[in-house]
């Protein structure tokens, strides 16, 4: 085969990881140098130093199971893959072709690459799949133009370049563009925000842990929001940085001052509590692990916030409180990712309210 043409820089996608493919993941949105290319794909960015993509427009079944196996089979810090539709119908998102692609930071082996999309979804598909050079770039200028500033609620999540888009009630919250798992503009975090505002509109909390606080974007909301010390860990040095750097960025370093900690196993965050607010925007499997010490630190009455989970995931995590004196008091999905609002009174409630936000224009309701 030829020598590639040079093809434009991505558009903002949906990983496979975003889009509910499961995959070998720590626990936080923040990784380590080696995986952080796959931490930033959850947030549509491509792989710092991609020199090479390959595209594919296909049905949405076959381009997951196309990133997939490509994220399952190369190298996090040198390969990503992203699925997603290629012109969104917030009114079925079952219509539509989907593209995949798959960026490399070396020339990859087509034939290899091939082969794997020839497992995944056939041999017309891997014929079909064309290879190409990403047009060089300043990737941090490139992620500017797709990391708008998000609305969560009373909540607005911009980077420098987004300041003049906040208005004199908003709660404004920067964050380093570069680190864009940590935006706001993935579900998760947008949800979690989402709660936070609707939490405080009817109480004030008094005693607030994060854990896996990545960015720190959560524990900058509640600080912003309660004027009240955060405690905050992440089992990612990265991320613990990151998000001192932010809350400095943010004036309120005093107030949110991160510690490394695989979950609540350190003393700042055992000395913290009782608390009265928990907020926890990670994963299925390590929010199930995380259930007995959450529970632990957390007083009568307290609330939590958990994110990070698929739909399929909420009944597990769910029984895993349950059993621990926590009541599902509300619900959120915002473009597949389910924010769980827990509250720990001992008493039976009502059905949960849930809400569903459409991924393209703002909120909606269901019972």
């Amino acid at each position: 085969m030829g020598t590639p043409n040079t093809l434009p820089a991505p558009r903002n996608a949906l990983s496979s990881e975003a889009s509910g493919t499961p995959r070998r993941r720590a626990t936080s949105h923040c990784r380590s140098r080696h995986s952080m290319v796959a931490a930033a794909m959850l947030e549509g960015l491509p792989p710092n130093g991609a020199t090479h993509v390959m595209r594919l427009s296909c049905d949405e079944a076959a381009a997951r199971r196309i990133a997939a196996i490509i994220v399952e089979t190369f190298d996090p810090a040198t390969t990503a893959a992203a699925a997603f539709e290629e012109t969104p119908d917030p009114s079925d998102w079952n219509k539509g072709p989907w593209i995949v692609e798959a960026y490399f930071g070396n020339p990859p082996d087509e034939a290899n690459v091939r082969a794997l999309v020839a497992v995944a979804a056939g041999d017309a598909a891997a014929g079909a799949a064309t290879f190409g050079r990403v047009a060089e770039r300043d990737w941090v200028a490139a992620s500017l133009e797709g990391l708008k500033p998000v609305r969560a609620g009373r909540f607005i999540v911009h980077g420098a370049h987004g300041r003049d888009a906040a208005k004199a009630n908003d709660i404004a919250i920067e964050i380093e563009a570069a680190l864009a798992f940590g935006t706001g503009h993935h579900g998760s975090t947008r949800g979690c925000l989402y709660m936070l505002d609707l939490v405080a509109r009817k109480r004030r909390s008094r005693a607030i842990l994060d854990l896996g606080t990545g960015s720190g974007v959560l524990a900058i909301a509640a600080a912003k929001l309660f004027k009240r010390k955060i405690h905050a860990g992440d089992i990612d040095s990265v991320c613990v940085k990151a998000a001192a750097a932010n809350a400095k960025r943010n004036r309120v370093a005093s107030l949110v001052r991160p510690v490394l900690a695989k979950g609540v196993a350190h003393p700042v965050l055992r000395a913290g509590g009782p608390y009265d607010l928990v907020l926890a925007n990670i994963l299925a499997r390590p929010l199930r692990d995380l259930a007995p010490q959450i529970a632990r630190l957390a007083e009568p009455g307290a609330e939590i916030i958990l994110s990070g989970l698929i739909g399929r995931d909420v009944p597990g995590v769910a029984a895993a409180y349950r059993t621990r004196g926590f009541a599902l008091a509300r619900l959120i999905d915002i473009d597949g990712w389910a924010t769980l609002l827990l509250r720990r009174d001992g008493r039976r409630r009502e059905k949960p309210k849930a809400f569903l936000f459409a991924q393209t224009s703002g909120a909606g309701v269901r019972s």
